[in-house]
């Protein structure tokens, strides 16, 4: 934060800001330990670039491309403290493997290969897109 402060970095301030503000309020929820383990930050983390991605989606339906530009900046920003994501083709090499293990063939089974592949994707993929690669390979 001081590096940004020094550098006179809005965006990128105002994304570590954030980032601090939903730490701190994780270890003070009701019901919360006081402590936050790395698995919660990359969680607060990824739910924050979620909602940066949403409002610019809004922003641009609304007419307002600077609003939204500022956004996907603060987005940017953020994912950079997030492990990377796997590529398209990687994710669905996975769901080949984890349908084979499940005994997976016709789309009824999709509720089987969804918790196994939630669960050992989890991080590495959005939800939207191991769901449509699901589909798409149960439904061949």
């Amino acid at each position: 934060m001081v590096a940004a402060m020094k550098a006179k970095e809005a965006v990128r301030l105002a994304s570590l800001r954030a980032i601090k503000a939903a730490i701190m309020l994780a270890k003070t929820a009701e019901g919360a330990t006081g402590e936050v383990t790395d698995q919660d930050i990359e969680k607060i983390i990824r739910k924050l670039v979620k909602q940066r991605k949403e409002s610019a989606q809004q922003y641009t339906d609304a007419g307002r491309p600077e609003l939204a530009e500022n956004e996907l900046a603060e987005a940017g920003f953020m994912e950079v403290y997030l492990p990377k994501q796997l590529s398209e083709a990687e994710v669905e090499a996975e769901l080949v493997k984890i349908i084979a293990e499940v005994g997976a063939s016709q789309p009824s089974d999709m509720g089987k290969v969804m918790g196994t592949a939630t669960k050992r994707l989890a991080g590495l993929a959005e939800g939207r897109l191991i769901s449509t690669l699901v589909k798409k390979l149960l439904s061949r």
